[in-house]
C-alpha cells in the first residue's frame, strides 16, 4: 500500500523551501480559480431563481459574495507584499488565511439546502454538475497545498452530506425516493475518488519541486566547485610566476659569482660568501616548497610531547642574534619557564618562522622574544619595531604566495612564510594572532593551547582532503 503523505525531504531548509513554493504555486492559480467561482455565483441562481426562495437565494449569494471578497483581498495582499518575499514569509502569510479556503467550500455545501429534493430533477442534475465541477477544479488550483486541498474537498463533501442526511433521516423520516441513497453513496464515492487523484498530483508536484532544490543546490555546488578551481588555477600560476621569478635572482648571481671565480681566482674570499649567501636563497625556497607539499598532501609527522619554552628561545636567540646583531638590531628575550604540550620541531618552525621575519622587515630598533603565563595559558610574543602592516593586508598575509606590495624586503621573499606559520599553528591547534601599526612595528602572539596528538593529525588530514577535492 502506498503512503498518503509525501516522502520526507533531505534537510529543514529543503523543506521550508519546497513548502514554500507549494504554497507559490497555489497562490499563482488562486486569482484564476476564484474569477471562475465568482462566475459560478449567477449561474447557479440563475438555475435556481424559479425553485428557492428569493430569501434564501439572497443569502446564500450574499455569503458567496462576502467569501469570494475575502478571497480578493488575501490575493492582492500576496501580490502586493508577499510574493517577492522568502520562504518563511510564504508560510507565516498562508498560514494565516488558509482557512477562507474551506469556508469557501463550506458556502458552496450550503447549496444542497436550496436544491436537494426541493427542485426538479433536471435542475439538481445541473446543481450536481456545477458541483462536481468545482469540487474537479479544485484538485488542479489546490493540489500544490495538501493540506489546503483535502480541506476544502472534506469541507464540500461533509457539508453536502450532512443536509442530504438531514433531508433523509429528519424531514423524511426515511421515506424519500430510493434514488435519495444511490446520490448519497455517489457522492462518498466521488469525494473518495477526487482525495486520491489530489494526493497524487500533490505528490507530483512535490517532486518536481524537491528535484528543483536539488538541481538549484547542485548548480550552485558546481559553481562554486568552478570558483574554487579558478582560484587554485590562479594560485598556482602566481606561484609559478613568483617562484620563476625568485629563483632566477639568486641562480643567475651564482651563475656570475661562478664566472668570476673562474677568471679571478685570487677573489675567492670575497666571492665565496656571495655564493654561499645565493645558494641559501635558492635552499630556502626549496625549503617552503617542500613545507608547503607536506602539509597540502597531510603527510606532516606530528610528535606530541612536552616542549621546554625556555629551552626552545634561547636555542632560537642562538640561531637568530648573530642576523640581528648583523642589522645593528637589538635582540631581548624574555622567558617565563614552563613546558606546554606541542610538536616541538613544528613549534620550533613557526616561532623560527616569526622571528626571521622580524629581524628581516626589521631595520632600526629591535625585537623582543617572550614566552608569558597568562590566565588563558602560555604564549609565546614576538614584538619588533620594523615596517609594520597596513589592517589591509593584515589578513592577506597568510594567504598562499601572498606579499605584502611596496614592503622593503618582499622582494626577495616567497610570500609562503606566514602562510606554512598559519596552517602548522591551526594543526597544532595553538591560535595565532597579530596587531600591527605601519612604521611602529608588528607584535605576533601564538596562544599555546595543549596539543591533542589524535585532534592534530585530524586537522591535518581533513585540511588535506579540503584540497584535494578542489578540481
Amino acid at each position: 500500500m502506498k503512503p498518503d503523505v509525501a516522502p520526507s525531504v533531505a534537510t529543514p531548509a529543503e523543506a521550508q523551501w519546497v513548502e514554500a513554493e507549494l504554497v507559490r504555486s497555489l497562490m499563482r492559480t488562486a486569482r484564476t480559480t476564484q474569477l471562475v467561482g465568482l462566475l459560478l455565483i449567477p449561474i447557479f441562481l440563475g438555475v435556481l431563481w424559479d425553485n428557492a426562495t428569493i430569501g434564501a437565494l439572497a443569502l446564500w449569494a450574499a455569503a458567496a459574495l462576502l467569501v469570494a471578497g475575502a478571497r480578493f483581498a488575501v490575493i492582492r495582499k500576496y501580490v502586493a507584499d508577499i510574493m517577492a518575499q522568502g520562504a518563511a514569509e510564504h508560510l507565516k502569510f498562508f498560514g494565516s488565511y488558509r482557512m477562507l479556503w474551506p469556508v469557501s467550500a463550506f458556502v458552496w455545501g450550503l447549496t444542497t439546502l436550496l436544491y436537494f429534493d426541493r427542485t426538479s430533477l433536471a435542475d439538481q442534475f445541473i446543481c450536481w454538475l456545477i458541483m462536481a465541477g468545482l469540487a474537479m477544479f479544485s484538485i488542479n488550483s489546490l493540489s500544490s497545498h495538501l493540506a489546503t486541498l483535502r480541506a476544502y474537498l472534506d469541507t464540500l463533501a461533509v457539508t453536502a452530506l450532512a443536509v442530504m442526511a438531514w433531508r433523509v433521516a429528519v424531514e423524511l423520516q426515511f421515506m424519500g425516493p430510493y434514488y435519495h441513497y444511490w446520490v448519497i453513496t455517489l457522492l462518498v464515492i466521488f469525494w473518495q475518488v477526487l482525495r486520491q487523484a489530489g494526493l497524487r498530483l500533490h505528490v507530483t508536484h512535490r517532486r518536481n519541486f524537491e528535484l528543483q532544490y536539488r538541481n538549484n543546490q547542485l548548480i550552485e555546488s558546481l559553481t562554486r566547485q568552478t570558483q574554487a578551481a579558478l582560484d587554485a588555477v590562479e594560485i598556482k600560476n602566481r606561484f609559478l610566476a613568483s617562484a620563476a621569478h625568485d629563483i632566477r635572482q639568486p641562480v643567475h648571481a651564482l651563475s656570475l659569482y661562478a664566472d668570476w671565480l673562474g677568471s679571478e681566482p685570487e677573489l675567492v674570499h670575497e666571492i665565496a660568501p656571495k655564493i654561499v649567501e645565493s645558494t641559501k636563497a635558492v635552499n630556502a625556497l626549496f625549503d617552503s616548497l617542500f613545507d608547503l607539499v607536506r602539509l597540502d598532501s597531510g603527510k606532516i609527522k606530528l610528535n606530541i610531547e612536552p616542549v621546554d619554552l625556555g629551552k626552545l628561545l634561547h636555542d632560537l636567540e642562538l640561531q637568530y642574534r648573530p642576523l640581528a646583531q648583523a642589522k645593528g638590531l637589538e635582540f631581548r628575550v624574555h622567558v617565563t619557564p614552563g613546558t606546554v604540550l606541542s610538536d616541538p620541531i613544528l613549534l620550533r618552525r613557526i616561532v623560527g618562522n616569526l622571528v626571521s621575519n622580524a629581524v628581516k622587515y626589521t631595520q632600526r630598533g629591535g625585537l623582543l622574544v617572550a614566552s608569558r603565563a597568562t590566565a588563558t595559558g602560555r604564549r609565546i610574543e614576538i614584538w619588533d619595531t620594523g615596517v609594520g602592516i597596513a589592517p589591509v593586508h593584515q589578513r592577506e598575509i597568510f594567504r598562499e604566495f601572498y606579499k605584502v606590495p611596496s614592503h622593503a624586503g618582499t622582494e626577495d621573499g616567497f610570500g609562503l612564510g606566514l602562510y606554512i606559520v598559519s596552517r602548522l599553528a591551526g594543526i597544532l591547534g595553538h591560535p595565532l594572532s597579530l596587531a600591527s601599526r605601519p612604521g611602529r612595528g608588528t607584535v605576533f602572539r601564538l596562544m599555546l593551547k595543549p596539543t591533542d596528538a589524535q585532534d592534530a593529525a585530524d586537522r591535518a588530514a581533513t585540511a588535506a582532503t579540503q584540497l584535494a577535492s578542489i578540481p
